[in-house]
């Protein structure tokens, strides 16, 4: 039998409606949600909150599920939920994977970005969605 991957990642937005993005060191060094992989035995919140906690040193609580998306090429699934940092923490970049960390305008988003980081943080900021599930493609790229 193999194994499905799994992937969370976290839509965190500041009080001024900026949300947090990472910058990778690998793969196309481009601007992404904080997530990654769950590991074994691991629900997809708990990876969110890890994977935050890894790649800004920021504690979170995990809120709303905001999407399912499923990748066919993968045979995966990538849940993204609504998260909020807590206390008054600053995120700082891990520095083994991620050199840098930082809130943005949801309306003037860093390049090089995905369709499917802007994807998911537009259906999370759409409250009035019961949409869910979304089937992804291969990622487009704006630089």
């Amino acid at each position: 039998m193999s194994k499905k991957s799994v992937g969370a990642a976290a839509i965190i937005i500041n009080s001024e409606g900026r949300v947090l993005l990472v910058k990778h060191n690998y793969g196309k060094y481009n601007w992404e949600l904080p997530g990654g992989l769950s590991e074994l035995n691991e629900s997809a919140e708990d990876t969110a909150k890890r994977e935050v906690l890894e790649e800004t040193g920021l504690e979170v609580t995990v809120g709303r599920l905001t999407g399912v998306y499923y990748e066919p090429n993968y045979d995966m699934h990538h849940f993204a939920f609504l998260c909020k940092v807590v206390g008054n923490q600053q995120p700082q970049p891990d520095a083994a994977e991620v050199t840098e960390c930082k809130y943005y305008s949801i309306d003037d988003l860093p390049r090089p970005i995905s369709d499917f980081t802007i994807a998911r943080i537009q259906e999370a900021i759409k409250t009035d969605s019961n949409h869910l599930f979304h089937v992804i493609g291969p990622r487009q790229w704006f630089e």
